[in-house]
């Protein structure tokens, strides 16, 4: 058998790690039903086309968690069509979660989640439940833990894309930019991608070579925008 050594093959091997499936046959707007398990560490294959890149948010991820968990809540937003990118109360709550996120943090809003008129609170994140928490663990379970590859992100750039993108119940919480030393691409080529051109939440670029989480101009690491 022929191994794959190329960025893409490890790309593969990845998604079918941690989904159990290549992720390429992942479906636009198919996230309302639980994939069947197909194996992996717990993570569902997301598609690239659902990423809003305006909000840097995987919306259809993000809808079917709260049409799940808080109904009721979500009902009061009023959103005729959650999969209309031009509904104005979509758009509205999506611009608030995305300007939540750039002031305070992906990790704080997963925690502590948003406040948003006139629907009230949205819980974003449901943590470890406690023992016997019968409630607790229901919701625990309905997190959506989801991974995406070629992640186009850039406005301006289309062609644009990050190799991986980790997300949960749709918002993002890492990216992978992955090189191979057989193409003479290694992890320093990747960390200049992202001090040159990658504008994203925690960043990790491994390698053939190693992993690396890349910095800024002072050597600073960069937190979570």
């Amino acid at each position: 058998m022929t191994t794959d050594t190329s960025e893409k093959g490890l790309e593969t091997l990845i998604m079918r790690h941690m989904t159990g499936t290549d992720g390429l046959a992942a479906l636009p707007n198919s996230v309302a039903e639980r994939p069947p398990p197909y194996g992996g560490s717990g993570y569902t294959a997301g598609c690239a086309r659902d990423y809003d890149r305006a909000h840097a948010l995987d919306a259809p991820q993000l809808f079917a968690f709260l049409r799940i968990t808080q109904p009721r809540t979500l009902e009061r937003l009023a959103i005729g069509d959650a999969n209309d990118a031009m509904d104005i109360n979509r758009l509205k709550f999506l611009k608030r979660l995305s300007g939540e996120i750039g002031k305070r943090g992906v990790i704080d809003v997963l925690r502590k989640g948003i406040e948003h008129h006139p629907a009230g609170h949205f819980d974003l994140f449901y943590g470890t439940p406690s023992l016997g928490n019968a409630r607790a663990e229901a919701l625990h379970a309905e997190n959506r833990f989801s991974i995406t590859r070629q992640l186009a992100y850039s406005m301006d750039e289309a062609r644009r894309a990050l190799d991986l993108g980790l997300f949960i119940n749709g918002l993002p919480i890492a990216t992978f930019e992955l090189k191979n030393s057989l193409t003479r691409q290694t992890v320093a080529d990747a960390v200049q991608q992202y001090r040159r051109d990658r504008d994203c939440y925690v960043r990790r670029s491994p390698g053939t070579d190693g992993v690396r989480y890349p910095v800024d101009g002072e050597g600073e690491r960069r937190r979570p925008a």
